[in-house]
């Protein structure tokens, strides 16, 4: 079973997260955020459309394809006045060209089909010299085993079925470089990093986390017997009394820029 994004209740398990410090410090070491025009391209519950808010931008639009997650986003960031936010089609934005200083793509790819499509729409409504900040999780780094950190590994072992599923909607890096060469951008940096999930004070937190199937749209392919198999499995792999869990994800990241001559 697929997740709906524009369900009532799954926008609320796509917010209700701090950013982490790590992140914005790569972003920061290669974006002036200070006074510059932003896109939140899929910007889900708005967390980080507030915290580029927040950082010193002087407009940003977030725009989303699910209408209640545009208004879980507008609560947010309500108290935000360089923020708004607009429903559209990432990869068919209808926005002016050449209007944005960065545009964030965090999360979205591997919902996509036509990754061509969508870094063209990108290309198009950067300014010349405007940054493209993508981010996501590959094949590669979804299917990293499991550990004490890297709670997701589990998923698959406990699962192997789920691999399937994975690779059919997460690219390859080496796939996000052709088509973002493809598209207009040259000069692409590619990097991995380990970005804080979520810190849990007992493995019960991270229990109900995951029968809540937070923030996790690929739990909506399991049922409910299954999670619990999977919440057992995960149990014994930690060998879990009450300690703390402190979990992260691994992340890739491709920034790139518009040349001044494209």
């Amino acid at each position: 079973m697929a997740v709906d994004f524009h369900s009532k209740e799954t926008r609320l398990s796509y917010t209700n997260r701090d950013v982490d410090p790590l992140w914005e410090n790569i972003l920061l070491s290669r974006v002036n955020i200070e006074g510059s025009t932003i896109l939140d391209l899929g910007c889900g519950g708005g967390i980080y459309t507030k915290a580029l808010a927040q950082m010193g931008a002087k407009r940003i639009i977030g725009l989303d394809y699910s209408k209640e997650m545009l208004r879980t986003a507008r609560k947010y960031c309500k108290n935000e006045l360089n923020t708004e936010f607009i429903w559209g089609d990432a990869a068919n934005t209808e926005l002016k060209n050449e209007q944005f200083d960065l545009i964030l793509n965090r999360a979205v790819i591997h919902h996509l089909t036509d990754l061509p499509l969508l870094f063209k729409e990108i290309h198009r409504l950067l300014k010349p010299g405007g940054i493209a900040f993508i981010q996501d999780r590959t094949l590669e780094d979804c299917l990293l085993p499991g550990n004490k950190n890297h709670i997701r590994g589990y998923f698959f072992e406990a699962f192997p079925n789920l691999i399937t599923f994975e690779r059919e909607r997460r690219p390859l890096a080496t796939e996000v470089e052709k088509f973002l060469h493809n598209s207009g951008f040259s000069h692409i940096n590619t990097l991995t990093f380990w970005e804080t999930r979520k810190h849990y004070n007992s493995f019960r937190c991270l229990e109900q986390d995951i029968k809540a199937r937070t923030g996790r749209s690929i739990l909506h392919e399991l049922s409910d017997k299954e999670l619990n198999i999977l919440v057992n499995y995960i149990k014994r792999q930690l060998n879990s009394g009450n300690e703390s869990i402190h979990e992260k994800d691994r992340w890739t990241i491709w920034t790139t820029y518009k040349n001044y001559t494209s």
